[in-house]
């Protein structure tokens, strides 16, 4: 029987034609938990890592040598193409050669004047002694022939000396190259008066290959990398040489550090002004249009440390919160653990994981901002060598690239993601 208070309600769900059966199918209000969010998750991927130390340099030329007029005259002619290559003992430059030739050829008869002298006086010495053992003429008149001849002899030393002397001059009239590299343009005309009071610079030629470049490296870094060395051993480096070592260079419209070469002087002390101790290093640049040019900002990485089966994980992965820096880790419950990191060199688009981190956790890699600390996911797993840089701009199509807005990069979604 139904009570006295429901009465009147039945009466009204009679008047709309509904039956009283409705109310006893009255259902509770229960709470329904969503689903737990889907992530996607990857474990590090594992390998050894060299930790660098970066710096930024200047190319300097391996050797630039000034050409001058060794001896005055008129510029005769020109025997090169500015900017070309050119090989030590090339001709560059002649320089009117008469006048030389004309003092060579004096030089010749003056010292056949003197080779003549010498001759005489030597038979009237030879005569002056034999006279003197049958005592027909005075000691004096001996030593007399002997000093005539030994100052023709003499005389002799000194012609010589002035042909070979005008004989330098002569072949200064043909300018050539001292070094191997690329010659400058003339910086005098054909037919101009040089080298006349002072040395007439006509050209320069530049040696580009190899190439020097000079960087300065900071107290904290030099600190660092002495300690290293040392904990090395005291025959590091080739020969025993501690100032040698690889290096990696990029130009600045260069991706990463193409060129390699090696450290071949370091400064013998730091300077107290800036701090910093200057490094020159050496690297090859071959052909007739080289890599690198004199006077370029470079930049410069010098190998510091390996450390082996280092956790690797790419950059969207990483959170930044009050604490530092952190990775989310999905367990074997599938429950959310929070890590702080310690995070080392990029390489190839992933981050070095140097603390915090296991070999074998599963590292939320996408969908961040949906889950916390503790939270249940569901994870599907992924392959963390397909984040990296050279796998990501592998996968971009040419249409996908065309499409991309202005100064967007396949990169682009890597970016690590913040809360």
């Amino acid at each position: 029987m139904l009570s006295k208070r429901r009465g009147p309600a039945l009466a009204l769900l009679a008047v709309f034609g509904l039956s009283p059966l409705l109310l006893a199918c009255e259902d509770q209000n229960t709470y329904v938990a969503p689903p737990a969010p889907k992530v996607s998750v990857a474990r590090p991927l594992v390998q050894d890592v060299t930790e660098y130390l970066e710096f930024t340099g200047t190319t300097v030329a391996y050797a630039r040598v000034e050409v001058p007029a060794r001896v005055p005259g008129v510029l005769q002619s020109l025997h090169f193409e500015p900017g070309t290559p050119v090989n030590a003992g090339d001709p560059l430059f002649t320089i009117d050669p008469v006048e030389y030739e004309a003092q060579v050829q004096a030089a010749e008869a003056e010292l056949a004047r003197a080779e003549a002298r010498r001759t005489e006086t030597a038979k009237t010495l030879e005569r002056a002694e034999t006279l003197i053992k049958r005592g027909n003429i005075a000691q004096a008149k001996v030593d007399e022939a002997r000093a005539d001849f030994l100052s023709a002899k003499a005389e002799i030393l000194v012609r010589q000396a002035n042909l070979t002397q005008a004989r330098i001059n002569l072949g200064y009239t043909e300018v050539t190259a001292p070094i191997s590299g690329r010659v400058g343009r003339n910086l005098v005309d054909v037919g101009n008066l040089v080298g006349q009071g002072e040395a007439t610079i006509l050209t320069d030629i530049t040696t580009y290959d190899p190439m020097y470049i000079y960087f300065e490296v900071n107290e904290r870094d030099l600190l660092r990398y002495l300690t290293k060395n040392r904990e090395q051993g005291p025959d590091d480096g080739p020969a025993g040489k501690r100032d040698s070592g690889p290096i990696e260079v990029g130009l600045a419209n260069e991706e990463g550090f193409p060129h390699s070469g090696t450290t071949d002087f370091a400064e013998s002390q730091v300077d107290p002004d800036t701090g910093t101790i200057r490094v020159r290093a050496i690297v090859e640049n071959p052909g007739r249009n080289p890599v690198f040019f004199p006077g370029l900002f470079v930049r410069v990485r010098l190998p510091f440390d390996t450390r082996p089966d280092v956790p690797l994980v790419t950059e969207r992965a990483i959170g930044f919160d009050q604490s530092g820096q952190y990775v989310l880790v999905v367990n074997a419950e599938n429950l959310v653990e929070k890590r702080n990191v310690t995070l080392g060199t990029l390489v190839d688009g992933l981050r070095a994981v140097t603390g915090g981190i296991e070999p074998s956790d599963r590292i939320v890699v996408n969908g961040l901002q949906r889950v916390r600390d503790g939270a249940a996911v569901q994870a599907e797993e992924i392959d963390m060598a397909s984040l990296t840089a050279s796998a990501i701009e592998a996968s971009v199509t040419p249409e996908q690239t065309s499409e991309q807005p202005t100064g967007a990069t396949g990169l682009d979604a890597a970016a690590p993601a913040t809360d």
